[in-house]
This record gives structure tokens, C-alpha cells and sequence, in this order.
């Protein structure tokens, strides 16, 4: 099991993996890291069971895995693992992602 399964966000919380902007243009030049921005576009991974209201319902997200997502500038919680050095993960409430992408 990937380090990122083991990770079950709780209540209405929502796993990220931020999509990387290219380093590569079409003609094959390549950017430098620090003029490229980073975008606000990312990949749900997992998902929590939802908000619990005062009855004791749970009231699902609206997102699901695999959804593509549009999140704001700043927030989230940034994950920091060993194994998961090369991607960026982060956790954010479902009201805080600003839309869902078709």
C-alpha cells in the first residue's frame, strides 16, 4: 500500500495532489524552476465520509476520487512524508475547494 492510501482524511477533509505546471515548452525548451508558477489545479486522491450534523446524519462531499479540482490561491495543509518527496499533497475542507473541473 502507496504511503498516500494510508492517508483516510477525517470528516468533510479532502487528499489533494497538486498538478505540476510543464517544465518543457512544445518547442522543447526547458523553464527554470523558479519561473514557473504553480497552479491551482488539482487531483482529489481520497476523500472523508462528510460533515456529521446535530441529528447524527452525515451529509457526503460532492467530490470524489480521481475528480480534477480547482483550489484557491492559499490554505490547505501541506502533507510532508519521506516517500512522498517528489509530489505535493495537500488537505483541505470541501468547502474551501473553489470548483469542480469537467
Amino acid at each position: 500500500m502507496s504511503a498516500v492510501k494510508r492517508i483516510i482524511p477525517m470528516l468533510d477533509r479532502v487528499l489533494i495532489e497538486r498538478i505540476k505546471a510543464e517544465t518543457k515548452t512544445a518547442t522543447g525548451i526547458l523553464i527554470p524552476e523558479k519561473a514557473v508558477e504553480k497552479l491551482n489545479e488539482g487531483v482529489v486522491v481520497s476523500v472523508g465520509p462528510g460533515n456529521v450534523t446535530k441529528e447524527g446524519k452525515t451529509i457526503p462531499t460532492g467530490l470524489s476520487e480521481g475528480d480534477r479540482v480547482l483550489l484557491p490561491s492559499y490554505g490547505g495543509s501541506p502533507i510532508k512524508l519521506e516517500s512522498l518527496k517528489d509530489k505535493e499533497y495537500l488537505l483541505y475542507r470541501a468547502e474551501e475547494i473553489l470548483a469542480k473541473l469537467k
